[in-house]
């Protein structure tokens, strides 16, 4: 294992997850379940709001263990799903994603072990429907470099507590020009600082809440109001109206 990330957690799921000694904080919410998150959280929002699509381009902030692209991939094949995959994620941590060969994955991931594998040896995989490419280095150099637009952006790194420099309204704004115009952002912030640094930046602000964990914030690139009855709207300029100390992160 990495040496910022050598302590094994299992999660309330049954699924392991990491501590990482640099962030002192778990990969994913021990709690609610590692698997768990990725699918209520990320995969599972952004896979129903793109439900007539067949091709995917996904950002995934950061790989980290590498639960949420797997578990998009796991998620398309259980349900018979024909979509195409284009997944792109940064990684600061090198020795993680070396160790992800040796790492106990949730039995749902046994069919993905060969993509795991090579990921941790390559940074990269390719079939016919399905590309991966990791990037080893700082997520915010990373994606000034990126020439993709995406449909669906899993904004899952660490807190802004501790990395702040991927939460600030000047990062969201690197996000936006990668966004194509029906693009979906998960993430399981619902802070209203947050929220303000992905508003400023054109993003309009919903809330939904999974049926097997808490709530999250969705964040559309689109200009009319979404209508689903899971959804709820999130007004920022009436936040910003009743709580004049409110501002959004800045780098």
């Amino acid at each position: 294992m990495s040496n910022n990330s050598t302590k094994i957690i299992s999660t309330a799921d049954g699924s392991n997850t990491l501590y990482n000694k640099e962030f002192d904080q778990c990969y994913h919410s021990t709690k609610e379940g590692a698997l768990n998150e990725s699918l209520s959280k990320h995969i599972i929002p952004a896979l129903n709001y793109h439900k007539d699509k067949k091709e995917l381009n996904i950002l995934d902030i950061c790989f980290g263990l590498g639960y949420n692209t797997i578990a998009t991939i796991y998620y398309i094949v259980k349900n018979n799903l024909n979509i195409k995959l284009n997944i792109y994620s940064p990684e600061f941590d090198k020795d993680l994603l070396i160790s992800l060969q040796n790492f106990k994955y949730p039995k749902e991931f046994d069919n993905f072990k060969n993509i795991i594998d090579t990921l941790s040896k390559e940074l990269f995989y390719k079939d016919e429907k399905i590309s991966i490419s990791i990037y080893n280095g700082d997520a915010r150099e990373y994606i000034k470099k990126l020439d993709v637009k995406f449909d669906i952006v899993y904004q899952d790194a660490f807190s802004s507590d501790v990395n702040r420099s991927l939460w600030t309204q000047e990062y969201f704004y690197d996000i936006s020009l990668l966004l194509k115009n029906d693009a979906i952002i998960t993430t399981y912030s619902i802070a209203t600082p947050i929220r303000l640094s992905m508003y400023n930046n054109g993003i309009s602000i919903y809330e939904y809440k999974p049926e097997n964990s808490n709530r999250i914030t969705i964040g559309l690139n689109r200009k009319d109001i979404y209508k689903n009855k899971d959804y709820k709207y999130i007004d920022m300029e009436l936040k910003q109206q009743r709580n004049k100390t409110a501002k959004a992160l800045k780098d």
